[in-house]
């Protein structure tokens, strides 16, 4: 079975292609695509390590489930393409943003510059029926998408994990922190935001301070 996956990531992952839970998940995600409206279009399900090349990833943010909106999810996490209303999450980051680096909040919810400067936009669920939250959970994702965090820690040095929410925190268990560095915070959706476990941060920052200390250039968020 061939995946349409970036040249690096197949590498580094060719052997998680040949066991049965991604055998399983290809069938099932191959029947979803034929029977329902699913999202991110089918050459988009891989849109972030498209952009985002296994040695060119610097930062990490990690999502859960692509959006299930139509024209919404284009297969990076947080992220709408041009024209689409930004999400009240993606509201709240560029807010947290603006709050941290006092740049402007952008116009545009299209994050494809951040990953195409190495901020890999990993949702733990690759792909989702239409308006349908959760729908393709549990069916073999986020094994892979583990797979994937496992090999950037064990394979990179001084990578930064930006890691927002319950869901996302618990993946910090895959990560070695002698090696990278682990940024924690609330969720950016609105519930979390409004109870005060969102902003505050300076994550961007702190993202950046580290990467010139270990001789890696500046993300421009």
């Amino acid at each position: 079975m061939k995946v349409n996956i970036q040249t690096h990531w197949k590498n580094i992952l060719k052997d998680e292609f040949k066991k049965p839970y991604f055998l399983d998940l290809v069938d099932f995600v191959k029947d979803e695509y034929q029977q329902y409206r699913c999202y991110p279009k089918g050459s988009d399900i891989f849109k972030a390590f498209e952009l985002s090349p296994f040695p060119k990833v610097k930062a990490v943010i990690i999502g859960q489930d692509p959006y299930h909106g139509h024209g919404q999810a284009h297969g990076l996490c947080f992220s709408v393409q041009d024209g689409i209303p930004k999400p009240p999450s993606l509201e709240n980051i560029f807010k947290a943003l603006h709050q941290d680096t006092g740049k402007p909040i952008p116009q545009s919810g299209d994050l494809s510059s951040w990953a195409k400067q190495g901020v890999l936009l990993l949702n733990a669920t690759l792909t989702v029926r239409a308006h349908e939250a959760g729908s393709h959970q549990g069916k073999g994702w986020e094994t892979f998408t583990n797979a994937v965090i496992t090999a950037l820690s064990e394979h990179r040095e001084n990578l930064v994990f930006m890691l927002w929410g319950g869901f996302a925190k618990r993946k910090s268990t895959l990560i070695d922190k002698q090696k990278h560095l682990v940024l924690t915070s609330g969720h950016p959706s609105p519930l979390s935001a409004n109870r005060g476990y969102w902003f505050g941060h300076k994550h961007f920052s702190e993202a950046n301070t580290y990467l010139l200390k270990h001789g890696k250039t500046l993300i421009d968020w």
